[in-house]
């Protein structure tokens, strides 16, 4: 591979004519199965769901829901988005891929105001702990017993808040 070679990866939204494609990631990605609201929320999220291209090969993808969260204040309602599943096949992993899909959600969190972006991650998962906290995301919360089926049963909800503070990019 030569030096300055650029890679070619790209980035599509989800539409019902792709929607197979996500749920074979999926798949062979995660040991739990979706249902049917995932993929409704997947595809209800508009930008937010992606799936990733490695020259034409669809490698990974982000799906994330959409929420308004009520202020206690009586101040206007903050949006936020839950990141249900961020995902890149082995073979494509440590080019970029994750980082590309990851890094589209967070400008366009910011470019809408959306005050949080969060997600949930198994305890044992500390690739991804790490890969999430290098774009600024913190452990907010343990909640014991969230997976059925998979040992260990515990995660980690990790937050990143936007907008309300000013962070650099790296």
């Amino acid at each position: 591979m030569g030096a300055g070679r650029e890679l070619q990866i790209s980035l599509d939204g989800l539409r019902q004519k792709n929607l197979m494609q996500l749920k074979k990631l999926n798949t062979a990605l995660f040991p739990v199965r979706y249902n049917d609201k995932y993929y409704v929320d997947a595809l209800s999220s508009g930008e937010f769901t992606k799936l990733a291209y490695y020259s034409d090969i669809c490698a990974g993808s982000i799906a994330c829901r959409l929420e308004i969260e009520k202020k206690e204040s009586g101040g206007a309602p903050a949006a936020g988005v839950y990141i249900m599943t961020l995902g890149v096949l082995a073979p494509y992993r440590g080019i970029g891929i994750g980082s590309k899909l990851l890094n589209h959600v967070l400008d366009l969190s910011s470019n809408q105001n959306i005050s949080k972006v969060y997600l949930h991650v198994q305890t044992n998962n500390e690739d991804a702990i790490n890969f999430y906290k290098k774009f600024g995301f913190e452990i907010t919360e343990t909640i014991h017993n969230y997976y059925t089926n998979i040992t260990p049963p515990d995660c980690y909800v990790l937050t990143k808040h936007i907008g309300t503070q000013t962070q650099p990019k790296n």
